[in-house]
């Protein structure tokens, strides 16, 4: 971990408006689709109708007589001209121990499609309606093969084979945990709570859909315009994996993004077929995805079946925790689509309890779906689902508060740092505090007046707790900026990672500027250029714990750089020198000089710094979420009606963007928690292909939502003392709510449904229980 003069500011912690709104809310944003098309090229992509079948044959003659169509490519031209595949991470084993092993990426699909909506033909003509239809014009003989879309029904005997060098559809597993221990903990138990539990899949609704353009630019070097949260491995990627070519050959360009949530982290088909014809024709190529191009290609999120127990004593105490899970992966293996369930789960599945005697046993496993993905909190929010469910059920049981049951198993700020079961170490948290506080600002003694109130108007009504912990870094602990003053009284930072409505220019200017005594104006936060600045990117909520701590390291280093620079002009020691808001000062003289006329005496006129920032290891933001929920019984519409958090983000820089972040989080949790849901029938098409039948969360849908910070517990990883907050809501939101309606429900003697708890399923199960079905 880097380490910082005590005495410099980095933010204050103050409320700054974002700085990006000004243009993105008055329509100047800099979004792919706002290039000009200036003479390019578009390119249209032929998708498979078939989740599961060979490629007999591809006819192009009609389609390549078309007006307008310059070029079509099938997965055969690029297999000839040596493109390659989009590599996944193969760290795995599957159960008999052998390697993982995963069918190629392609591009373009070759003699084998695996899902529908995968990609088999593209097409480039001089615009996007007659590349469209020459598309449609390719005739593709297609052997239908048996295909299944259920992972459970996956690893079944006699199952479809999706790859066959795995024939039973495993792709990798992962044990965590002591088997006989547990087995004889249960035994022994004086409770014991069982629950079959799905985060059903769900698919990213960015706001912008995915869209590229690449060229090739004078000196001969491919740009490619791109939506990407890292845009330095999406450059190293398609240079060295796809295109087989020197990554300094590629020039990755991102602007603003409409939405990211993970799904935009590294390289999709599209991507790479475009940048491919533009390599093969020497001429810009833009391609634009519909929502339905999104729906059925892009990555879909979570997608985990599990059962999960506990073992407890008389007074509630957790003795054991056993969970079974299948992850689905889809058709492909994505970046970190085994990594999710087989690794990110597991790490916070304890949450934020005291239970070191578990047993976990994970595998991924393959369907013939859309691949799975990064979404936001990627693993986590699955796993904190299991355990919060597993904490209200045996309360219920057991006929414990909610909160008791959890106060019994929380760690202790003793037991910091605290390793849990699967080896992490939580540095800080102030689990048994953020509860109370929480109880306290939700007026939890006021919940059974209002539980009285609805009943009057003929409502069920329900309260939601959920004590979550989230795990945030990806893996990657360091980060580069670099740090410019310019003679023109400017301070410019360019930074690898990447924002995508995170505020991360606030933030990063404030940092800045309350560090160097500059005025905000007078910076500029310059991201998403690979040839200024590469870095691992914004995933994993690592861009201010990680990314910031890199722009303090910059911003000290600067001075230190500036003070020489000073010392030497003003002919003194360094140590005589006093750097503040801008100029240098001799100590007790009225001798100065300013940062920007050091700038203007540099080569290039201006004074620069390339820093590093390192932490210590990941950062576990947590918190307590507290909901109440309100149920129609004659239509089984559910509604959150109040919703409380408190949330330990450590020291927060700007504490509004991250309400707004957690606000956005909740929102998402709502949603996979009332309405969304993906949906493939028996042959694999996916029903769920656009929003008439894919059900997401309106502005009306969302009730008021108190967001308060605690920093009381500050990071110990990083000098900020910041920890990550971009995926809290998602992971505290979906067991909260489930929980609220699963109280309201329990009246009636339900006791499990599963998510998304949509007014039919509510209807059907409350008519159920009225009729003791």
């Amino acid at each position: 971990m880097n380490i910082l003069p005590g005495n410099m500011r980095f933010g204050a912690g103050r409320p700054v408006k974002r700085l990006e709104d000004q243009r993105l809310l008055t329509g100047k944003g800099q979004f792919i689709d706002d290039r000009p098309e200036e003479g390019a090229l578009w390119l249209h992509v032929l998708r498979s109708p078939h989740a599961h079948a060979k490629i007999v044959a591809i006819d192009t003659r009609a389609a390549a007589e078309l007006p307008g169509v310059e070029a079509i490519y099938t997965g055969a031209d690029l297999v000839r001209d040596d493109i390659g595949t989009i590599p996944t991470l193969a760290i795995f084993k599957r159960p008999d121990g052998s390697p993982m092993t995963v069918p190629p990426r392609r591009l373009l699909a070759h003699e084998v499609v695996r899902f529908a909506g995968e990609p088999v033909a593209a097409v480039v003509a001089t615009s996007r309606v007659l590349a469209q239809n020459a598309a449609e014009a390719i005739a593709v003989d297609y052997e239908v093969l048996p295909s299944v879309v259920d992972p459970v029904e996956a690893v079944k005997p006699g199952a479809p084979v999706v790859w066959p060098e795995a024939p039973d559809n495993i792709v990798g597993a992962m044990s965590y945990g002591d088997a006989a221990k547990v087995e004889a903990a249960f035994a022994s138990a004086a409770h014991t709570v069982s629950l079959d539990l799905v985060s059903q899949r769900l698919i990213p609704s960015a706001m912008e859909p995915r869209s590229t353009i690449a060229e090739i630019d004078k000196s001969g070097r491919l740009i490619l315009h791109v939506q990407s949260q890292t845009p330095g491995s999406t450059r190293d990627l398609l240079a060295e994996s796809i295109l087989k070519r020197p990554k300094e050959s590629v020039r990755v360009l991102v602007g603003d993004i409409g939405g990211g949530f993970g799904q935009k982290t590294s390289l999709y088909p599209e991507d790479g077929v475009v940048a491919y014809a533009a390599t093969k024709l020497g001429k810009k190529i833009r391609w634009r995805g519909d929502r339905t191009d999104e729906f059925v290609g892009g990555t879909h999120g979570r997608d985990l079946t599990s059962t999960g127990e506990f073992a407890l004593d008389a007074k509630g105490r957790v003795l054991a925790y056993r969970v079974r899970s299948i992850g689905g992966t889809g058709a492909y293996s994505s970046g970190a689509g085994n990594i999710i369930p087989l690794v990110l789960g597991p790490f916070v599945q304890t949450g934020v309890y005291d239970l070191p005697l578990v047993h976990f046993e994970v595998k991924s496993v393959m369907t013939n779906t859309a691949p799975v993905g990064a979404y936001r909190g990627a693993g986590r929010p699955e796993a904190v689902f299991i355990v919060e469910r597993l904490m209200d059920a045996a309360a219920r049981q057991i006929g414990m508060d909610p909160r008791a049951i959890r106060k019994v198993n929380y760690i202790k700020p003793a037991q910091l740092p605290y390793t849990n079961a699967a080896g992490q170490v939580y540095d800080s948290g102030a689990f048994a505090h953020m509860m109370q506080r929480a109880s306290d600002l939700a007026d939890w003694d006021g919940f059974n007046a209002r539980k009285k109130a609805a009943k009057k108007k003929g409502l069920l009504y329900g309260r939601g707790l959920t004590s979550y912990i989230e795990w945030t870094g990806g893996r990657a602990h360091t980060e580069k900026v670099s740090l410019h003053a310019t003679a023109e009284g400017r301070i410019i930072l360019h930074s690898g990672t990447m924002a995508m409505g995170q505020g991360l220019q606030t933030t990063y200017t404030q940092m800045v500027s309350d560090t160097l005594g500059i005025p905000m104006d007078t910076i500029d936060v310059v991201q998403g250029d690979t040839d200024l600045a590469t870095g691992f990117g914004s995933v994993g909520s690592r861009s201010l714990f990680v990314g910031g701590t890199a722009v303090a390291v910059s911003t000290n280093d600067m001075i230190n750089k500036a003070r020489e620079k000073a010392s030497n002009v003003l002919e003194t020691s360094v140590e005589d020198i006093e750097y503040r808001d801008g100029f240098l000062t001799v100590v007790g003289t009225d001798k100065r000089i300013s940062l920007f006329e050091i700038a203007k005496k540099e080569d290039g006129a201006r004074l620069s710094v390339d820093s590093e920032g390192e932490v210590d290891g990941p950062s576990w933001p947590n918190g307590t979420h507290i909901c109440e929920v309100e149920i129609d019984p004659e239509t089984g519409v559910s509604k959150v009606v109040r919703y409380t958090t408190v949330d330990d983000v450590g020291i927060a820089v700007n504490p509004m963007l991250v309400t707004g972040q957690v606000h956005g989080g909740v929102a998402q949790g709502i949603g996979q928690a009332l309405y969304e849901g993906v949906s493939y029938n028996e042959e694999g098409q996916l029903l769920t292909a656009s929003y008439q039948d894919y059900c997401v969360p309106r502005a009306d849908d969302i009730p008021p939502i108190e967001v308060t910070l605690d920093d009381s517990a500050p990071c110990r990883t990083n000098p900020l003392g910041a920890k990550g907050c971009g995926e809290s809501g998602a992971i505290g939101g979906p067991p909260c709510i489930t929980n609220g309606v699963m109280d309201a429900l329990s009246e009636l003697g339900i006791k499990q449904l599963n998510t998304p708890l949509t007014p039919a399923k509510v209807w059907q199960a409350i008519r159920d229980a009225r009729v003791g079905v």
